[in-house]
């Protein structure tokens, strides 16, 4: 033969032509329409021709690109496992190793495939038969073709890297194309599926792992989220701008499954017809990358299967929703196959609009299998807005066991889907509305609620406030940077907040955001479990930002309910302005304290007809206590003159207010007002205790603090330095 040598090094070439050729054949045949003629289609590269890849064509072209890269893997392992013992050894034990049978198995693939065919045909008789001229194993032709299969054999060992890395090559010039991050979801998994299958079959190939081709396809997942969590921000916000805020039926409610969510058997990855064969420690991940030194026989396991990208491509029913639902009808105990609803749950991508639910593929079955989540109150809580909520994330949890190289990029998701829920939330029901009053009331949000808000604004400002969208690099690929270069909808003004919605929707709006956090803290632990060690503080950052926070949310709305339907944000002007520079205690008390009953009497008549629980009454008549306590503070701090006699007034006031709150109520008033006596008896204090008393009670603002020590000092004649040294203490403590 001459020149073995030589003959190998063509013999690669060749292998590595064909993967040029075969994936450029598959192009041109499957985009004939969409191409035109012969003529032109010569004429495209086939980076021009990926890039004309139609979303419907993307799948049959990767599934056919896949195969033919496989089969020439197959034969490529197979003239590199060729052993000429295996064929001349006839008395061989039939319990040989399975390296020999792969060997044997390698050999019947050669003569099946047209290139190791081809090689055969073009063979000297004398060579393809070597009985003809020898009988022996010692002759010189056999030990010349045993040398010569070595040399091949360790060629092709050795440049199996190469093969690998140009089909790679190859499929990442097609997987960058445009319909890749435009098809849906089903498709792509089926998609990743695929490629994961094809990854693991050349690692076995190759030996060592694919890094590379790996960081492409985890590229190109990331890709796909960051437009199908835009579309899933799109669709929340329409839900959020059309949500009425009405409490949904139990039947509504029962249709969700949440089995991502709280694991509750949603499947890491749904089989297919033609992934069942597959090798099993493939599928746990064993790649033979991880073994070291020099493993022949990895790739055997995969010559016994067969071709899985064949299978699929002659049985495309299978890769359809129907199929795939067909081929597990069998899979459990008689009800709906948990991968049914999985693949039903995932090709819900729209939100109906009457409902506000996301669609369903058939007709609505109740969900009686996965049940568990749902907790006695939970479904009578729920709203449109947070039914879709809940359903979007209980999708991400499923696509993140589905897709675990990504799948803090999703958590991330989820995180901003709340997120922007916890925000219009407060944005809607939360915000304080001070147009009545001529100076604002203390802010009284928690310190927690305000980090909350913060941190949201800092991850999601470009969806909450398009107006200061800033756009980072586009180099960046996570998704809290990548959706700021994307367009955003516009958020509706604060000033409309306060006359579209009444007290049943506004204790609905509190009741539902409480209700998905307590959804969200029952997953904690099988979210912990989906992700990996190092990332558990993200999720512990989700949930001590956010989730941990919505108690201090709902108190919020209500308390600010509760102001908005007292109608008492004028007050603290209307006390301040009331005369108490007296010089006399009379047994009269100020105007301004009847007005206040009256307020609180309307008030309690406002919650009885408002068509909410009897608890929430109660809670809210405690919370309308306290407002009032927060307004005679205010006002109070307000005064700028006042006698003593005037101090004992604003306790008859009091005293007179506490009596009448009493007939009105059956709850003891008198400890929730017990901060208006406090201040009030602090105009007794000596100047020198005003420092500690005000880091005594940090319940009384700063502006207050100084208000009253404004009052004291004016009133009793304190110098001037003495003043402000003192408000100078104050301010620095506060």
């Amino acid at each position: 033969m001459g020149d073995i040598g030589g003959m190998a090094e063509k013999m690669q070439s060749f292998f590595l032509q064909e993967v040029l050729s075969r994936t450029h054949i598959v192009l041109k045949e499957m985009l004939e329409e969409e191409v035109g003629n012969n003529t032109q289609r010569n004429r495209f590269t086939y980076s021009d021709l990926c890039v004309q890849v139609p979303e419907s064509k993307l799948r049959p072209c990767l599934l056919k690109t896949l195969e033919s890269i496989f089969s020439l893997m197959r034969s490529y392992y197979a003239i590199m496992s060729f052993c000429p013992e295996a064929k001349n050894n006839t008395s061989q034990s039939a319990s040989g190793t399975s390296a020999d049978t792969g060997r044997s198995h390698s050999s019947a693939v050669v003569n099946q495939d047209d290139v190791a065919a081809t090689k055969s045909d073009r063979m000297p008789s004398s060579v393809s038969n070597p009985d003809a001229s020898t009988s022996g194993t010692d002759a010189p032709f056999y030990q010349l073709r045993k040398d010569a299969t070595k040399l091949v054999a360790y060629t092709f060992e050795r440049g199996r890297r190469n093969l690998w890395q140009l089909a790679t090559s190859r499929l990442s010039v097609l997987l960058a194309c445009s319909a890749v991050s435009s098809t849906s979801i089903y498709q792509f998994l089926k998609n990743y599926e695929d490629l994961t299958i094809f990854i693991l079959a050349g690692e076995a190939f190759c030996g060592f792992e694919a890094s590379e081709f790996r960081q492409k396809l985890k590229t190109v997942c990331l890709n796909y989220i960051v437009t199908f969590h835009r579309q899933n921000i799109y669709a929340l916000k329409m839900v959020l701008e059309k949500e009425s805020w009405t409490i949904m039926s139990a039947e509504a409610s029962q249709i969700i499954s949440l089995a991502g969510l709280t694991g509750d058997g949603a499947a890491l990855i749904s089989p297919t017809s033609g992934s069942s064969t597959l090798p099993k420690d493939y599928f746990r991940g064993n790649s033979i990358a991880t073994n070291t030194g020099r493993q022949n026989n990895g790739f055997a396991s995969w010559l016994n299967i067969g071709n899985p990208f064949s299978f699929k491509l002659e049985n495309g029913s299978a890769d359809s929703p129907k199929g795939n639902v067909l081929f597990n009808s069998s899979v459990g105990n008689g009800n709906n196959s948990p991968f049914d609803e999985e693949n039903e749950d995932l090709l819900a991508d729209f939100i109906d609009e009457d409902s506000q639910l996301p669609s369903r593929t058939l007709k609505t079955k109740i969900v009686k299998g996965n049940t568990s989540h749902w907790k006695d109150g939970d479904i009578s809580s729920q709203t449109g807005s947070s039914l879709s909520l809940l359903r979007m994330m209980d999708k991400y949890a499923r696509l993140m066991q589905k897709l675990e190289m990504v799948n803090v990029e999703l958590f991330k998701g989820m995180f901003q889907l709340f997120g922007i829920f916890y925000h219009h939330i407060y944005e809607t029901f939360g915000y304080q509305d001070r147009s009545q009053s001529g100076k604002p009331l203390p802010d009284s949000q928690s310190f927690r609620l305000k980090a909350a808000l913060s941190k949201i604004t800092q991850d999601s400002d470009q969806w909450i406030k398009p107006q200061n969208s800033l756009y980072p690099s586009s180099s960046s690929l996570s998704i809290g940077s990548t959706i700021a270069q994307m367009d955003v909808m516009p958020t509706a003004p604060p000033s409309s907040m306060f006359t579209s919605y009444g007290l049943k929707e506004r204790c609905a709006a509190a009741e539902t955001v409480s209700l998905v956090a307590r959804v969200l803290n029952r997953s904690r632990a099988h979210l912990h479990s989906v992700l990996s060690q190092n990332n558990t503080s993200v999720v512990e950052e989700f949930f001590g930002t956010l989730v941990d926070t919505v108690p201090d949310l709902a108190e919020h709305i209500h308390r600010t309910s509760a102001r908005m339907l007292l109608h008492i944000n004028g007050y603290p002007d209307k006390i301040a302005n009331a005369k108490w520079e007296v010089k006399e205690l009379g047994t009269d008390h100020n105007g301004y304290v009847d007005l206040l009953l009256g307020e609180f009497k309307h008030y309690k008549t406002r919650l009885d007809h408002g068509g909410i629980s009897k608890e929430l009454q109660h809670l809210l008549l405690d919370y309308g206590i306290e407002s009032i306590a927060e307004v005679l503070v205010e006002g109070l701090s307000r005064v700028k003159r006042c006698t003593d006699e005037g101090r004992a007034l604003m306790s008859l006031d009091l005293q007179v207010l506490i009596n009448g709150l009493q007939h009105i109520v059956s709850s003891n008033v008198k400890p929730r007002l017990q901060i208006v006596e406090t201040f009030v008896k602090a105009y007794y204090l000596p100047e020198t205790e005003y420092v500690h008393w005000a880091r005594s009670h940090p319940e009384y603002s700063k502006s207050q603090v100084v208000g009253l020590v404004n009052l004291v000092a004016t009133m009793k004649g304190w110098k001037r330095k003495t003043r402000l040294e003192t408000i100078e203490k104050i301010e620095a403590a506060a």
